[in-house]
């Protein structure tokens, strides 16, 4: 694997910590503040609706230049949001670079996404994008324990403003290892947006939003489901954290390795054990061992979906994939916040705490079953909404100015 996606790892290790870091300082951002805890919360959701707009966005802006440029801008970006974050002087100033800091989340794991399946051999595409995702679910085992552990012991301010620096640091690893890609011939904003058009395009992402959201439905309320029905202690819930991290490292490799293979029975493996797991749940929430057990298996079930989807869009996108891929990173957001939402529907309604661990378990065999439908109309052959003819000599284009290390 070549150097450059080192780079684009590190990048990743940053803007994965950033987001889940305020959820172990949000009670110190709070009192500081003086706000509530619900009104702090505000800096997640800010946060993930600037991933979901801010993917298209940017990267529709970023067609003009090249895509090492373009990630290079989006470092900034982020360096720029995380500073505005450490030192705001007053809670709105925060939530503004929050979501200034969003804004290159989405847009970075997409461009690089197809950054990094260009500088392989096309058998090697779905391994080049799970090492760059590893720095995403490396961040939950490492960076959100620490940041969070700095956090709690030097200030919040500090954990931002030590995101910040690696930021710099995964600035300069872009500039200097991942080498510049001409654009491709004849591909602009029209041929993105047409891409999305696309139905195979349209059913990854929505498996996206079902398969991931099945995860998050489980794990935003893991908290007083590990406290309240299995008995562990508060201060548990961070290596339980750790354990999910884990899971998602190993699933994120796997998944990888075994979609360059065979893509569409990875994805069949994946969402189908992730359902049952997840209905399981409901039940081994009660026993530590088996509690502990379980969330390591969400982690590395959801994850391993992560590569294969991406890279089915980037198959289906032809030869205009950044909006797409980026779009799809928006998907897993979308997805993040529609079953925080539903699981603390059925809580509220008295159903326990165990209950979102059902919708979890729903939004998964939703997303099998869309896979299965993916499947059975690739078999019929075409299907309308493909990509403009034009994008067509695009593909040529982007071939040829393919970089294999």
């Amino acid at each position: 694997m070549p150097l450059a996606l080192l780079a684009l790892a590190i990048g990743a290790f940053g803007i994965g910590t950033t987001e889940f870091v305020i959820m172990g300082v949000l009670p110190q951002v709070a009192s500081d503040f003086g706000v509530s805890i619900p009104t702090a919360g505000l800096l997640v959701t800010g946060y993930a609706l600037g991933v979901v707009v801010g993917a298209p966005v940017m990267t529709a802006l970023g067609t003009k230049v090249s895509r090492k440029r373009m990630l290079m801008v989006l470092m900034g970006l982020f360096v720029l949001g995380n500073l505005l974050s450490a030192v705001a002087p007053a809670f709105a100033l925060m939530l503004v670079g929050r979501v200034v800091a969003s804004l290159a989340h989405g847009a970075f794991f997409g461009i690089g996404a197809v950054v990094a399946a260009e500088l392989v051999a096309p058998e090697k595409k779905a391994g080049a994008i799970s090492m760059m995702f590893s720095g995403l679910t490396v961040a939950n085992v490492v960076g959100v324990p620490l940041g969070t552990l700095v956090g709690q012991s030097a200030g919040w301010r500090v954990t931002f403003a030590l995101v910040a620096a690696l930021g710099v640091f995964g600035l300069f690893g872009v500039a200097r290892l991942v080498p510049e890609m001409p654009r491709p011939e004849g591909v602009h904003l029209g041929h993105e947006l047409a891409a999305l058009k696309n139905v195979q395009v349209l059913l990854a992402m929505a498996m996206t939003v079902l398969g991931f959201g099945g995860v998050f439905a489980a794990i935003t309320y893991i908290a007083p489901m590990m406290t309240h029905v299995a008995g562990f202690a508060d201060g548990s819930v961070t290596w339980l954290l750790v354990l999910f991290g884990l899971g998602m490292v190993g699933g994120n490799l796997i998944g990888g390795r075994y979609a360059d293979r065979a893509l569409m029975p990875m994805l069949y493996a994946s969402l189908g054990g992730l359902a049952l797991v997840l209905a399981l749940f409901t039940v081994t929430a009660h026993h530590k061992v088996l509690a502990a057990l379980t969330i390591a298996l969400i982690g590395a079930l959801g994850f391993a979906t992560v590569p294969p989807l991406q890279k089915r869009v980037l198959d289906h996108a032809h030869g205009a994939p950044t909006l797409a891929s980026a779009a799809n990173i928006g998907a897993f957001n979308l997805g993040n916040a529609l079953s925080a939402w539903l699981g603390g529907i059925v809580i509220a309604a008295g159903l326990g705490y165990t209950a979102p661990n059902w919708v979890g378990a729903l939004l998964a065999a939703s997303a099998l079953l869309l896979a299965f439908l993916s499947a059975a109309l690739e078999r019929r052959g075409p299907v309308s909404g493909t990509v403009a003819v034009g994008a067509t000599s695009a593909v040529s284009g982007e071939r040829r100015s393919t970089v294999h290390h």
